[in-house]
């Protein structure tokens, strides 16, 4: 069983500032042998007081923060590494109030800090196939009116998930054939089979070369055999409880990202060790 990386391992191995610019240094440049400036082989040494590395014969400078989520940042790097370890190692998010409590800065900083971090979280997508599952949620505050699909300050969300594998999601306007048919025939194969509800706007998709089977959710059935959307549903169970529990509220400026997060978790549910490094390992390259 792989060793799980905790917080003493944090502590050992990355002590200081000085041991993450290290890090940084390697995910960034990795064992850079030849100065681009001189061409000459050759050794980077740190420059001391300075967060740069130069050539030991033509002093040519590498700036490994130089366009990555810590440039121009005041906040110690240690801090930096620890709040990503906190996001790695958290199930239902990490806020910026707990932030702040963690690593004594303040609440603007913290906010900026998780922010960038969550930029982290963005994965290429590649497209599902064989069983894909398709539905909508909707986040925000109750307000009185109109409940469930079109009900005021909610923003609207579809969901695809492939059973036993990866999530896409994305933010959209409505639940409009016209916002959701195109996203769907963006990330998911023509011929797979796609699982939805009731919703009329998925009705042109067994015209699009897809394999289109439906849940009547109205009639109160949930599962016919093979056909369901529960896989879906049980990650928006998940998003809504992360999202309820531990932000309180998102804007809908900002929900993008943090839906971006909690797909990311998804993907990796059975990465067999922490995503510590991979986060890291993303931080160090320029945006």
């Amino acid at each position: 069983m792989p060793h799980k990386f905790t917080i003493k391992d944090f502590n050992e191995k990355y002590p200081h500032d000085d041991a993450c610019l290290v890090e940084i240094f390697n995910n960034r440049y990795g064992s850079i042998k030849v100065c681009p400036s001189c061409k000459k082989e050759t050794k980077f040494h740190k420059v001391t007081g300075r967060k740069c590395y130069a050539c030991q014969y033509c002093g040519y400078q590498l700036h490994p923060l130089g366009g990555t989520i810590f440039h121009k940042s005041e906040t110690s790097l240690k801090s930096w590494f620890y709040s990503i370890f906190l996001f790695a190692n958290s199930k239902n998010g990490v806020s910026a109030k707990e932030l702040e409590r963690q690593t004594g800065v303040t609440y603007k900083t913290a906010w900026r800090m998780a922010k960038q971090i969550r930029r982290l979280f963005f994965k290429p997508k590649k497209k599902l196939s064989k069983t894909v599952e398709v539905d909508e949620t909707y986040i925000g505050a109750r307000k009185p009116g109109k409940r469930g699909r079109g009900a005021a300050g909610k923003t609207a969300i579809l969901g695809m998930v492939q059973r036993k594998g990866s999530v896409i999601t994305h933010v959209i306007r409505s639940h409009k054939v016209a916002d959701i048919v195109p996203l769907v025939q963006r990330n998911v194969r023509a011929g797979s089979t796609v699982m939805t509800d009731e919703l009329k706007a998925y009705n042109p998709l067994g015209k699009l070369g897809y394999q289109h089977k439906r849940v009547n959710h109205l009639s109160k059935k949930y599962v016919e055999g093979e056909i369901h959307t529960n896989t879906i549903e049980g990650f928006w169970s998940q998003l809504k409880r992360s999202i309820n529990g531990t932000y309180h509220a998102v804007s809908p400026k900002y929900l993008p990202s943090y839906v971006d997060e909690f797909s990311y978790r998804y993907d990796l549910r059975k990465h067999p060790s922490s995503i510590f490094q991979p986060m890291i390992s993303r931080a160090a390259k320029p945006a």
